[in-house]
């Protein structure tokens, strides 16, 4: 079967245990359609870049499937149907990522960096002062 990687916008209305009853009836569409959904991301309340419909927040969640086109198809048809989704993009691809999505490692790896102060000397002393330096030359004039 082939192998799709589907993301949606949820209105900034609804709240998380709503997000979560819309991913679960999306991902019953899926399973009756006689496919697979192997992995559900709920990225969270994330700013978006322009209003959309109104809204300059939304409830992104990430859904891995195993499917065939009809079900996706279904999938995608119901969701244009419901007020909350507000965009979907479906692509489909080669393989399924295991594990968390660049999105989640992005959340941890910003916990990871070190903080002004924690990591390296930032100190300036290492650059040349400016009286170091050959005096500018200005051309023109006279």
């Amino acid at each position: 079967m082939p192998l799709y990687e589907s993301v949606f916008i949820a209105r900034q209305d609804i709240s998380a245990p709503q997000v979560e009853t819309l991913t679960e009836e999306l991902s019953n569409i899926i399973v009756q359609g006689g496919g697979t959904v192997s992995k559900k991301e709920f990225w969270g309340l994330r700013n978006i870049t322009y209003r959309v419909k109104k809204n300059r927040k939304g409830h992104y969640v990430l859904l891995n499937i195993d499917a065939p086109s009809a079900a996706v198809k279904e999938m995608e048809r119901q969701m244009s149907i419901n007020e909350d989704v507000l965009r979907t993009l479906t692509i489909r691809v080669e393989e399924l990522e295991e594990g968390p999505s660049a999105m989640m490692q992005s959340k941890n790896s910003r916990d990871d960096r070190p903080r002004r102060g924690d990591g390296e000397d930032r100190s300036r002393s290492d650059r040349p002062r400016r009286d170091d330096r050959e005096p500018r030359r200005i051309e023109g004039g006279e």
